[in-house]
């Protein structure tokens, strides 16, 4: 509803696609047919493979909506896509940035793809670093958390999706990517009841706005030759994605037509 809002705040005519990722208990209490893609809990926000019926990891199906988008007998007119969400869809759509096999596909038929990642709770990581208290970014003592750089949080155990690559290689694509960043500079409640507190996530900040603001500068300061990420703050917004997604930042990442 926030994607939809935002597209009608735009003013202009936008394709809007909404994949939904079902759990069993979805499946039943729908009685939808055998034959749908069911994941195990919040399994789908990092990229995990279905539960049934066949073990696609939830990052192939947005490979397949991209694939059809890029079909130009169907879409001769389209110039760009948008891979955009907020709090757990933004979880989603930084892994995927970071793995996602479907750009190419795009690339080859002229259209340009962005990925808009608003107040997730946590990042990817591509070593041991980890930001400390005092600003700085140092190895993370794995003994208080033996997990820390386990996929979703690090490169350790990456899913079968994202084996073909090394770590620098997809490190390399994901910072040449048109990527933006959209941080609430409210949603700063380190008790925040969907907040991600886990010692994995509580590892890289206290909360969504330092979280995604030590993770942007990590990954800038990694990669300042080739690096193609912006970070907006959305002034006085918390963690709603309506306001996030329909402020001028917002607008301005999704469609390129307001000021941030």
């Amino acid at each position: 509803m926030s994607a939809l809002a935002a597209a009608g705040e735009a003013g202009h005519g936008t394709l809007l696609i909404t994949p939904q990722f079902l759990t069993p208990a979805d499946v039943a209490a729908h009685k939808l047919p055998d034959a749908m893609l069911r994941w195990r809990g919040t399994a789908w926000m990092g990229g995990e493979p279905a539960l049934a019926p066949a073990r696609l990891s939830s990052f192939d199906a947005i490979d397949a909506i991209v694939a059809r988008l890029a079909d130009r007998s169907l879409y001769p007119r389209l110039t760009q896509v948008i891979v955009a969400g907020h709090s757990g869809g933004g979880q989603f759509v930084q892994r995927y940035a970071v793995v996602g096999q479907g750009e190419a596909a795009l690339r080859e038929s002229g259209v340009q793809i962005r990925y808009v990642i608003a107040n997730p709770s946590s990042y990817v990581y591509f070593n041991e670093d980890r930001p400390r208290p005092d600003g700085t970014i140092a190895p993370f003592k794995a003994a208080n958390c033996a997990g820390f750089n386990r996929w979703k949080y690090g490169m350790d155990d990456k899913p079968a999706y994202a084996a073909e690559k090394s770590s620098e290689e997809i490190e390399r694509d994901y910072a040449r990517r048109d990527v933006i960043y959209l941080l609430g500079t409210k949603d700063r409640n380190p008790n925040h009841p969907a907040l991600d507190k886990s010692c994995e996530a509580e590892a890289q900040g206290p909360h969504r706005f330092a979280r995604g603001h030590d993770y942007f500068d990590y990954i800038r300061n990694r990669n300042q030759r080739e690096f193609n990420h912006r970070l907006y703050d959305v002034a006085g917004v918390g963690h709603q994605g309506g306001k996030m997604l329909k402020s001028p930042c917002g607008l301005a990442a999704l469609f390129a037509n307001a000021q941030c």
